[in-house]
């Protein structure tokens, strides 16, 4: 099954093009939050299967357009897209459930989020059913003082080293998982096997 990210991206596009606007690839990229090597890449497959057309604007510019094949094809990445994110949430739920299980058993009680956005969410939901507090939610840029009730904390200055990190940061998990160890590495820090994160060691640090 493509991955969540990868259908969201090729999505986007199709909606862009679907308003017949006059856009530069740059622009599309800049628009998507993608390289414009990507851009290209997915227009130049587009383009391929019939989904879009592209047509000559003077100067030097092109219209992208979808066809009607390209309005079926974003119907299906819509319903493609609602299914991949229900197998996601049921699977971050059930991920951080069982890791508030096996902490819960351990002995822990505080837990610290580590990242905003719709997997500390799903984790706040997943807790309902551990007997563990969720103390705050580490994001170590943002402007929110609160996600759903709980604590956006920018340090851990006045969070007892008892307390356990779990990383919930869906964009880039590994590196918020090495940037907490390198930060807080007297806290233990812990994540959902469906993250696959790797703990290997951290490089030594030259004196």
């Amino acid at each position: 099954m493509p991955d969540k990210a990868d259908i969201q991206t090729e999505m986007d596009l199709f909606t862009t093009l679907e308003s017949g606007e006059t856009v530069s690839q740059f622009a599309l990229a800049k628009r998507l939050s993608v390289s414009v090597g990507l851009i290209n890449a997915l227009l130049k497959r587009a383009a391929r299967k019939g989904l879009a057309k592209a047509k000559a604007v003077p100067p030097q510019r092109w219209a992208y357009y979808l066809t009607a094949k390209g309005f079926m094809e974003k119907s299906r990445l819509v319903a493609a897209y609602l299914d991949r994110s229900l197998v996601f949430f049921r699977e971050a739920r059930a991920g951080y459930a069982e890791l508030f299980d096996h902490l819960q058993a351990s002995g822990v009680r505080r837990i610290v989020l580590v990242g905003q956005g719709e997997l500390a969410e799903i984790a706040i939901l997943a807790k309902q059913d551990a007997d563990v507090e969720i103390i705050g939610v580490l994001a170590f840029q943002s402007n929110n003082e609160r996600l759903h009730g709980l604590r956006v904390l920018c340090h851990l200055d006045e969070v007892d080293n008892s307390t356990v990190l779990v990383i919930t940061d869906a964009r880039a998990p590994q590196a918020a998982y090495d940037e907490a160890r390198v930060q807080y590495g007297t806290f233990r820090i812990e994540a959902p096997a469906f993250l696959r994160i790797s703990a290997s060691p951290l490089p030594k640090v030259q004196s």
